[in-house]
């Protein structure tokens, strides 16, 4: 379902923004220094994602975990390689991106539905539930300016699952909101998952990796270290990373 072919991803790191004409000629007469400011976020990452699979997204943080979403997702497109998907993917990388802080929750629902793509009479339909799900009845006019993040992430986490999309983009997303609705934000993509949904899952919640997942792939420094069984893997992560804690 998704084919993620020698993947790598380069960005520029301490790219000088002063186009005066002597910063121009300190760029070009340095251009051995800003060669070594490139990083690279990912390094020919290949691996495949079958129908109804649920792969979780392991590492330390700059691993690449997130820009690989990014690139599945369409965000961005790769220095190298290719992602090859068959299916609409639904993203949750950046909950409330896409969110106007100075119109209010009932806007923003038609606002932030209308940037997934669905239509204003699926959401005249959809509205009801998608309150009904965010907890947020009480502030539907109030702007979401004055929302705090735990409310705003609710908002748009219930816009974003309030259809099951045949892949599904996940970052860290089951932290969101009070402990009450982190448990209701697990259980509706259980449902999602047991609804033959296809999911790539990135948390730093090892727990939750081992019970969402069907096959765990291990990142660190852009570069795929292992692929799968999810408690073998993310068994011998942990090890490794308190083994490096304890070096320190």
């Amino acid at each position: 379902m998704i084919k993620i072919n020698n993947v790598s991803m380069r960005f520029n790191l301490g790219v000088e923004k002063n186009n005066s004409l002597k910063n121009v000629f300190i760029r070009i007469l340095s251009f051995k220094k800003r060669k070594k400011e490139e990083f690279w976020a990912l390094k020919d990452v290949t691996f495949n994602i079958e129908r109804g699979e649920v792969i979780g997204l392991i590492g330390s943080n700059g691993a690449g975990k997130s820009t690989l979403l990014k690139v599945v997702s369409g965000v961005m497109k790769p220095t190298k390689g290719s992602v090859k998907v068959n299916g609409v993917i639904s993203p949750m990388i950046e909950l409330g991106a896409g969110f106007d802080p100075e119109l209010t929750a009932r806007e923003n629902i038609y606002l932030n539905g209308a940037i997934l793509g669905y239509s204003k009479k699926f959401l005249n339909e959809k509205f009801d539930e998608i309150v009904e799900f965010s907890e947020l009845k009480n502030f539907l006019d109030v702007p979401v300016k004055n929302f705090s993040s735990g409310m705003t992430a609710k908002l748009a986490f219930s816009i974003a699952t309030v259809v099951d999309p045949e892949i599904l983009i996940v970052d860290e997303i089951l932290s969101v909101g009070d402990i009450k609705f982190q448990e209701k934000s697990k259980n509706k993509m259980l449902s999602m998952i047991t609804g033959g949904t296809t999911v790539l899952y990135v948390s730093h919640s090892l727990d939750s990796i081992k019970e969402l997942c069907t096959k765990v792939v291990w990142l660190d420094h852009g570069q795929v270290v292992k692929i799968g069984d999810p408690k073998t893997i993310c068994d011998e992560y942990y090890e490794k990373l308190m083994g490096k804690k304890n070096e320190k």
